[in-house]
């Protein structure tokens, strides 16, 4: 097993450390003469610091305000139904951002265009809620399910009401998760990209959208090396946060669905659920809706389907269609790497692969640790470099999207591995199984579902990725996501309506997989891990992007 860690461990380290260290290199080496301070100056990184924190900041509290009584309808509610609703609130989580920024432009200059927000800092908060919520649901929802329901009965027993029980009882034990979810919804809205670029107007700005418009906008190289490495230290203490506060919390693949808390509603108990469903379908559907009915009224008047006509057009370039194709095909071929990668890392982990496992398993997990911006510019660095025959391989924009889907395969699989009973194994290698036999027919046999799940939730973050691939798509290799950003930076309704169209196929393809993962995938385990862990403890329980 300790060859076994050593494969993965390579891989990632070449993929993963090479386009930093050519970052970390050219920081070194810009030929500017200048200092650190002064370029940070002449981009206004300390302003777009402040400005990315805090955005981060108020869409985490907002988040963790609205999740808070889907929550309760999951924590303790006994509904029909209750998959649907746990598929309505993860979807969002798992759609590419460019996505959500597409939606909520229809959102808000549709059905809310009387709200006079079109874009700017109110607009990327309120998409960034949309994000997230399913990352506070999630986290808090296990944490309650976890409290032993005899400790608020005795509580009740004593005379306490039902609302200073769960002060006394429940929410002690759920505070962690909440800060961890909270902590983790930062980390991913300080790092958001192509909500901010769709949603942006051209005004707001973060370092991440810095370093895109200096690498690529102005070429200016130094400008944005310096601003990817303050991203970095930005990123690395929201990681350390989020495990301080979060511990051994996670973010899971099927939402874990124990029924010790579920009590059927009564009386007036319908009257907030009900509130809380519309509540549910103001936040999590409306902006779907919105999207879904723009793309055949784009100008808010006529109805038309010329947007979907148009995804086959290839008058500019390459069509959307094609695109989409593109974009199935290297999500397929990122899902193929990140699986094998993954279970090769769960595997050594799982099997007493020692210290080589050990450090595998941290390796895997340091991709969560650097925005997709950082490492697409990185990257961009590297390619520049590389023979034109390896600059142009068909398999650098998968091995880029495995990278970042990776630890998602892993914290899953992790999990599952280990409840597989070793008396099995025993067994098998008793009736005369060899080592690969064994993997094979008792782990990978036992574990089907997880996997499965593993690899429905890689394929859907490879064919949404935006920011890494951003810098790294061409003329033959544009995914879907990038065609629908650089279409809402063009004018024209016809644009418009297309880059809609293309946005409700996206939205479309990512439900139907996070339907089959939550409807058929039962007790497959973990997606993300909240609180990026330590090496061993990608494991966690259940609870994403």
């Amino acid at each position: 097993m300790r060859a076994v860690a050593a494969v993965p461990a390579l891989f990632i380290a070449l993929l993963f450390g090479w386009p930093l260290v050519e970052l970390v290199r050219r920081a070194a080496d810009d030929g500017t003469g200048l200092r650190v301070s002064e370029l940070l100056a002449r981009t206004g990184g300390w302003d777009l610091l402040w400005i990315t924190l805090a955005q981060a900041a108020v869409s985490a509290v907002l988040a963790v305000l609205v999740a808070a009584p889907i929550v309760w309808l999951l924590a303790t509610v006994q509904l029909p139904g209750s998959a649907l609703l746990r598929i309505i609130v993860t979807v969002p989580f798992v759609l590419p951002t460019v996505v959500v920024g597409v939606a909520f432009r229809a959102l808000l200059t549709g059905p809310l265009s009387f709200l006079g927000i079109d874009g700017g800092w109110a607009a990327i908060i309120l998409a960034h809620i949309f994000l997230n919520v399913a990352v506070v649901v999630r986290v808090v929802t296990a944490a309650w399910q976890q409290v032993d329901p005899r400790t608020v009965e005795a509580s009740r027993t004593l005379g306490a009401t039902a609302s200073r029980a769960f002060v006394d009882v429940v929410m002690p034990r759920i505070v962690p998760a909440i800060a961890a979810s909270a902590a983790l919804v930062f980390l991913f809205c300080s790092t958001s990209y192509g909500v901010v670029v769709i949603l942006g107007n051209g005004t707001a700005r973060t370092l991440e959208t810095e370093i895109y418009q200096q690498a690529v906008g102005y070429f200016r190289i130094p400008e944005a090396v310096t601003l990817s490495m303050l991203q970095i230290a930005v990123v690395a203490c929201a990681l350390l946060l989020a495990r301080i506060v979060g511990g051994r919390s996670t973010v899971s693949g099927p939402m874990a669905v124990g029924r010790a808390h579920h009590r059927r509603p009564r009386g007036f108990a319908w009257v907030a659920v009900v509130t809380i469903l519309v509540w549910i379908a103001v936040w999590q559907l409306l902006p779907l809706a919105a999207l879904l009915v723009r793309s055949v009224r784009p100008d808010g008047r006529r109805w038309t389907v010329d947007g979907y006509r148009a995804l086959t057009d290839a008058t500019y370039g390459d069509s959307a269609f094609v695109a989409m194709k593109y974009s199935l095909t290297s999500g397929l071929a990122a899902m193929v790497i990140s699986v094998i990668v993954g279970s090769l890392i769960a595997l050594s982990v799982t099997r007493g692969g020692g210290w080589p496992a050990q450090i595998a398993a941290l390796i895997a997990v340091l991709p969560l640790g650097v925005s997709a911006v950082t490492l697409g510019f990185g990257y961009l660095l590297v390619v520049s470099k590389l023979p034109a025959e390896l600059a142009q391989s068909p398999l650098v924009i998968p091995a880029v999207q495995a990278l970042l889907a990776i630890p998602v395969v892993a914290g899953i699989m992790i999990p599952a591995l280990n409840q597989v009973p070793p008396r099995l194994r025993d067994a098998a290698r008793t009736l005369g199984a060899g080592p690969l036999r064994v993997i094979v027919s008792v782990d990978f046999r036992l574990t089907i579902r997880s996997l499965c799940a593993a690899a429905g939730f890689a394929f859907v973050m490879a064919i949404g990725e935006f920011g890494a691939t951003r810098f790294l798509a061409s003329a033959d290799t544009t995914t879907l996501p990038v065609l629908i950003g650089s279409l809402m930076g063009r004018p024209g309704q016809d644009n418009l309506a297309t880059a809609m169209a293309a946005s409700v196929l996206l939205v479309a393809a990512s439900a139907t997989i996070i339907a089959l993962i939550e409807l058929l995938g039962g007790g497959a385990t973990q997606t993300r891990t909240a609180s990026p862990p330590a090496a061993p403890k990608l494991t966690s329980e259940k609870a994403e992007d």
